[in-house]
């Protein structure tokens, strides 16, 4: 993955990923080597193979779902929060297959093929997560949001 700051007010990146780049470990060391705190990101390119993920408020966990051919994405969107000294990575993608139908969910993992480009900006707040007891999930803590200019 390459990256490139683009502009300062507010700071904004595009951050291109190459064939064989896995997004999701890859958008999160981008995030904690720049330190974000509060980003929000989309994306368009293609991928390779692909783990979506479904919610099930039930089992309170994921239902991984596979996607092993390639596909375009056709808007991939998510945020950076922290949880703590972590950056947070949370994503929503929605393919395209070759036969014209699309799939779509929680993002776990993305090999790109032959592209991703993504711009990401850069808020000027912190924002945090914090344990939901109802779903089991880090949800947005806006009582802890607080600016960086503070």
């Amino acid at each position: 993955m390459k990256s490139k700051l683009l502009s300062h007010e507010p700071e904004t990146y595009a951050l291109v990923f190459e064939t064989g780049d896995e997004v999701m470990t890859g958008l999160k060391e981008f995030a904690q080597r720049a330190r974000l705190a509060a980003s929000h990101f989309t994306a368009i390119g293609a991928f390779a193979n692909v783990v979506l993920g479904y919610f099930k408020v039930e089992t309170r966990d994921y239902k991984r779902i596979p996607v092993q051919e390639q596909v375009e994405v056709l808007s991939l969107i998510g945020d950076v929060t922290r949880d703590g000294a972590e950056a947070k990575i949370h994503a929503h993608v929605v393919l395209g297959k070759s036969d014209g139908t699309t799939a779509g969910g929680h993002l776990i993992e993305g090999h790109v093929r032959p592209t991703l480009e993504l711009i990401l900006t850069e808020l000027p707040a912190h924002l945090h997560r914090k344990p939901d007891a109802a779903s089991g999930l880090a949800l947005i803590d806006l009582e802890k949001t607080e600016s960086k200019r503070a």
